[in-house]
Parts: C-alpha cells; sequence; structure tokens
C-alpha cells in the first residue's frame, strides 16, 4: 500500500487500528509500547510474515509475563494488557522461536540494541516550555553538536550547563547529530537501528527532555540529525519483523536501501512518517535534519520527504519547525513549495560554499573539491545564489549536478566552514584554521558569518578548538576491521591521503583514543579568547545590524577587485548601505577603482564599523583606505564599511 495523499496527523495513527479489536484504543504512535491513560499498557508491532507474536514481559520484582498478541488485518499484532507498566524491559518472539527481539519501535534500549526494550511512559516529564513558538529559518545561527564528545561526559546533563554559553554566544538553533540507538560505546550516530530509542550512552530519555527544556527557557531551538537512508549494520532486527522494511531496487554507500515504494511499503513509509512526527511531539523538538537525502528513494505520488514535513508541521500544532536536508546532488525541489511540485522543506546544505573555502584556505583542490578554485567570483555567486553548480558539468562525478535556485530565499541554503563530515574527511581530523593563514581564516569567518544565508558552526569552531574530529565508530573486530578498512580506502580519493606515510597516520576509527581525542576542552573557550571574541562580535553584528541581519531576496551584489580581493555591497533603505570587503591574498593598491559598487551613496562616506585585523581578535590593526586617488585594502583581511554623513 502506498500513500499518495498527505493526511492529518490524527488519521494517520489512526488509520491502521480502524480493523483492530483495539480500535477503540488512543495510541500515539502505529506501533511499540504505550502506556494508557489508566494504567495499562498498549503493545503493537508490525510482523506480516508471522503467524503468532508473543511478548516477554520483565518487571522489577515480578515473575516474567508471557503473554500472546491477537492478530490484525494487515500483519499487525497488538494487546492491551494491565501486567505491564512503565519501566518494565521486554522482547517479542516471532513464532515460538527461542529467539526474542527488541521491539522496533522501542523508546529506549537501556542495555543497547542487543538488549530488551523498555517500556516508557513519556507523560511523566513535567514541560515547561508551553509558551515556547518554536523557530523558522529566517534569522539563525545554527549549530552542530556531538553530545558524546561535546563535553568530557560526553551526556545530556553535561552538555546542559553550556546552553548559556551557547545562547551567549549568539547560536539560536543547536543542531544534534543522530541519537537513534546504536551497537558499541561510541560513534557518529549515522549507523543507528533503534529510531525511536534515543542512545542510552548519552542518558534517559528524560535526560534527552530535560536538554530541550532548557534550551527553549533560553530562546535555543533544538533540531535533531535523522537519518532515513538505511540502518546500521549491527542490532538491526528489522528484517526478523519483515523483510519488506529495504529493498534491493535501489542502492546506498552504506546498506541496503529502506522500502518506501515498493511492495507492502505502507507501513514502512508510515513507520518513518511516525518517527518524524515523534520527536517533535514527545521530544518537543523544532525540527529536523535529514541525512543523505539523495538515498531516500521513491517514486510515490508524494514523495517521503514531503510526507516527512508534513508530519512534523502537523505534529507541531502551531509551533514552528525547521526542516533541513543534506542532499549531495543539490536539487531545489526539496525546498520549493507543495504547490510548486516541490517538497516543502526549509533549507538545504550548500556544499559548494564550503569547498570554494577550503580551496581558498588551503590551496588543495582535489577530489571532490576538483571542481572549485576558492575565487572571489565563486563567493559572489554562493553569496549571491546559493549554490554555484546549478545544472552545470561536475567533472569529479562526470556529470551535470545541481539545479536552479532562481526565487529562493537565501536563508533556506545552509553555509559552513567546517561539519562532521568535512572536517573527518580532510585525513588528520584537524580544524580549519589549523589548515590556514590566521589573516585568511578571519576574513573568511567574517565572509560566512555576515553573508544572508545561514550559517552553521560546527562544535569548537568558535573559539579554535584543538581536539580534532575524526571519523570513530565502536564494533566487533570482524565487523569493526571492514570499517577500518572501508573507511581508510574512502580517504584515498585524495590524493594526499592515498600516500602509505599518510595512510599510517590516518585515526584508527575503532580505536577509543580516537574517540577520546575528539572531545573538546570547553576550557579553551577562555585560552583562546581572540578567537571566541571574533566569533561573538561577528554574531552580535549579525543580530544588531538591521541591513547585515535583513536576509532580503536581492539585497546583494558583488565585485571582483583584483585576483583575490572583492567587495559585496549589502543594500539598506535610503542609502543605509554596507560595504564588505575582502581580500585573501596580498595587500591590494588600485587606481583607477571603475567598479560601481565601490561608490558611496550621495552625501555619504565609507567609514570602518568592524575589521578582522582587530588586535582584539589577533590581527595586526591594519585597515582600508580610500583617497582622492586610489583604494587601499590590506592582505589576508576582511572589512566592513558603513555609509555615514561626513
Amino acid at each position: 500500500m502506498m500513500q499518495d495523499t498527505l493526511k492529518p496527523v490524527s488519521q494517520e495513527y489512526g488509520k491502521a487500528m480502524s480493523d483492530s479489536s483495539a480500535a477503540n484504543i488512543r495510541r500515539r504512535l502505529p506501533i511499540g509500547a504505550e502506556v494508557l491513560g489508566d494504567g495499562e499498557v498498549h503493545f503493537r508491532v508490525w510482523a506480516p510474515r508471522s503467524r503468532e507474536v508473543e511478548i516477554v514481559i520483565d518487571g522489577p520484582a515480578r515473575d516474567q509475563a508471557i503473554i500472546r498478541l491477537d492478530a490484525e488485518p494487515n500483519g499487525y499484532f497488538s494487546i492491551r494488557t494491565a501486567r505491564a507498566r512503565a519501566g518494565d524491559l521486554y522482547r517479542y518472539c516471532l513464532d515460538g522461536s527461542a529467539n526474542a527481539f527488541p521491539d522496533p519501535a522501542s523508546r529506549f534500549q537501556p542495555e543497547g540494541p542487543l538488549g530488551p526494550s523498555m517500556i516508557i511512559n513519556p507523560a511523566r516529564f513535567l514541560w515547561h516550555d508551553t509558551d515556547w513558538g518554536g523557530v523558522k529559518i529566517e534569522g539563525q545561527v545554527i549549530y552542530e553538536m556531538h553530545i558524546g564528545t561535546f563535553t568530557a561526559e560526553g551526556t545530556w546533563n553535561a552538555a546542559r550547563q553550556q546552553l548559556k554559553a551557547l545562547k551567549d554566544l549568539g547560536v539560536t538553533v543547536l543542531e544534534i547529530m543522530p541519537v537513534h540507538d546504536f551497537c558499541g560505546r561510541f560513534g557518529w550516530g549515522y549507523d543507528g537501528v533503534d529510531f525511536f530509542a534515543p542512545t542510552r550512552l548519552y542518558g534517559s530519555p528524560d535526560d534527552f527532555r530535560a536538554f530541550i527544556d532548557d534550551a527553549h527557557g533560553l530562546g535555543l531551538g533544538i533540531i535533531l540529525d535523522v537519518v532515513y537512508n538505511h540502518a546500521g549494520p549491527a542490532g538491526n532486527y528489522l528484517k526478523d519483523f519483515s523483510p519488506d522494511y529495504f529493498t534491493d531496487r535501489y542502492s546506498t554507500d552504506w546498506g541496503e536501501a529502506l522500502n518506501f515504494d515498493g511492495p507492502n511499503s505502507g507501513p514502512v513509509r508510515e513507520f518513518f512518517i511516525s518517527n518524524a512526527g515523534y520527536w517533535i511531539d514527545e521530544f518537543h523538538l523544532d525540527g529536523l535534519r535529514l541525512d543523505a537525502t539523495q538515498n531516500m528513494y521513491d517514486a510515490s505520488k508524494v514523495h517521503i520527504l514531503a510526507e516527512i514535513t508534513n508530519r512534523v508541521r502537523q505534529v507541531a500544532a502551531g509551533r514552528s519547525t525547521i526542516v533541513v536536508a543534506e542532499n549531495e546532488p543539490q536539487d531545489v525541489r526539496l525546498i520549493q513549495s507543495l504547490k510548486s511540485g516541490g517538497y516543502g522543506l526549509d533549507a538545504l546544505w550548500n556544499d559548494d560554499f564550503h569547498h570554494s573555502a577550503m580551496v581558498a584556505l588551503t590551496g588543495h583542490n582535489e577530489a571532490y573539491y576538483s571542481d572549485h578554485r576558492g575565487t572571489p567570483q565563486e563567493f559572489i555567486s554562493a553569496v549571491k545564489r546559493g549554490f554555484l553548480y546549478q545544472g552545470q558539468y561536475y567533472s569529479w562525478q562526470e556529470q551535470r549536478r545541481g539545479s536552479w535556485t532562481g526565487g529562493l530565499k537565501p536563508a533556506a541554503f545552509i553555509h559552513f566552514l567546517q561539519n562532521h563530515d568535512q572536517i573527518a574527511n580532510f585525513g588528520l581530523g584537524q580544524r580549519i584554521h589549523q589548515l590556514s593563514h590566521p589573516g585568511a581564516y578571519r576574513a573568511m569567518t567574517a565572509l560566512f558569518l555576515l553573508s544572508p544565508q545561514t550559517p552553521m558552526l560546527f562544535q569548537g569552531q568558535e573559539f579554535a578548538a584543538s581536539s580534532p574530529f575524526v571519523f570513530f565508530a565502536d564494533h566487533n573486530s570482524e565487523l569493526g576491521s571492514k570499517v577500518k578498512e572501508g573507511r581508510f580506502d574512502f580517504l584515498k580519493q585524495f590524493p594526499s591521503l592515498a600516500n602509505p606515510d599518510m595512510q599510517k597516520r590516518l585515526a584508527d576509527p575503532t580505536n577509543p583514543r580516537s574517540f577520546e581525542s575528539c572531545r573538546l576542552d570547553l576550557s579553551e573557550r577562555e585560552r583562546h579568547h581572540e578567537t571566541y571574541a571574533l566569533h561573538r562580535d561577528l554574531l552580535t553584528l549579525r543580530r544588531n545590524d538591521p541591513v547585515i541581519k535583513a536576509q532580503r531576496p536581492g539585497a546583494v551584489d558583488g565585485a571582483v577587485l583584483a585576483d583575490d580581493a572583492f567587495v559585496l555591497r549589502f543594500f539598506g533603505e535610503h542609502g543605509n548601505d554596507r560595504l564588505l570587503l575582502v581580500n585573501l591574498g596580498i595587500d591590494c593598491s588600485f587606481t583607477p577603482a571603475p567598479e560601481p559598487l565601490l561608490a558611496s551613496p550621495a552625501g555619504l562616506t565609507w567609514r570602518l564599523s568592524w575589521s578582522s585585523e582587530d588586535p582584539r581578535y589577533g590581527g595586526h590593526g591594519a585597515a582600508p583606505t580610500e583617497d582622492v586617488s586610489r583604494w587601499f585594502i590590506p592582505g589576508k583581511a576582511a572589512f566592513l564599511l558603513t555609509a555615514r554623513k561626513s
């Protein structure tokens, strides 16, 4: 059964129950264990190949209970019972097998994916965010974080203590790397197998709720990175309940593709659509970031991405939400409206900006950087139009890439200098400030944070963290060896990293020391105060300057001034304009200056209002000058000028 229409959330959650003997039970989700209003528990699972399903319940200080579920139409089984309560552990047995499996829709796995599921009652948590209205994409500054390495403790409770510091920095939305539970003691989270269970590694589900509740109290939004393109290789029991969760008609680089449009795909779609709503409903999240959406294959009339986004909006019940996607082909259909044939998401990651910045700052354009040159024109085009590749030939992939962005708002493009993937893919996991000239890095940071697109920082970027961020994943020896081999082979696409001497230096992703090396040292906020002040001041400027913060389509123009220098002009009302001068090369002195964007508005003169060369940031105090005969722009620097009366 394929879903080809967008239905109200109440209808969707209830439709699969309509033929059940338990039709009057009001569930929050189509499957899983749910505590009802009278304290009884209702279990429901989809196992279409099974003739009989039993549940084994282990309660503290009580004998084990084995209960047979009632069969429903379409492969579902369910039971309502008073013999279970919140906190009990349980597993499912299929057709009398000696093996017992955790719930595919488990809300918590206290012993990890291989252990029993726990019954969770979300109503026990007392929320304090009833006045919270959510967040819209406009005006946001996103901060990507991995809970396991953000603090020394690597827990929700430890991260809660840092929320005020993030708020004071100028961050407005936290993007949490995936937390659906996975095997092992550490990992990035992209190999999750329990899609409804926040990993036990960071604390309990209520610890996660408390983190979100505190964030909302400070005015911070929270979005969660979710992976709906594959499931992890270890602890994945979905196939034991139904092989129809997956399909061999498509392929991904990480495992079997999920079945969103093939035979028996209806319950699979329902599983993931309801999962998206679950995080918004039971955890009060403000949206989702969808991983590798190019590998979410769907030929249905209504794409699964549109249905997921619709569910997020419905469940939010009036709160504003953000749905962001990673999409390597740069397909703007994702962020076009439903009326225009799009999927209705809010924003897409823009790899083009990152790639150009990396080439400009490091001088290297190998592997997937090879179609970028880091030139002034690339940055002007990225600021004006988002993607650089909008259908042109892309030699790295030997095909055309991207789509036309005309009519889309600047806030719909997420720009970044660092993210989890890109730091780790640069071999040793070094941060960009360690690979570039300090002045050029400050200048690029100014361009990044003052441009009208939505900026995203990666944890520790704001204080020039000395800790690397490498790939890490804890697996058994056999799988771990394959993961290590695969990771090293992936990095060989970079000729410099294919060098045998470099291969020896790459971090072993299965070694706990690799994981531990990535933990932030938060005391570096003070020790690296110059970089911290740079980011804090730029974010304050972005937030308070009425021209910079406007993010109006078409309100920025730019021009190349020299081989490594360019100007951006932000147009305000009544000539209240701004100039951003960026010079990534050597000192630039030129005359004449036949570029209209450099001309100040009538009766006004350009005055310096911010400089990346301010000594407070580690700069040398240099400043641009204009006189009757020439312009001078110091090298490796950026400057913001404001039009004022002479």
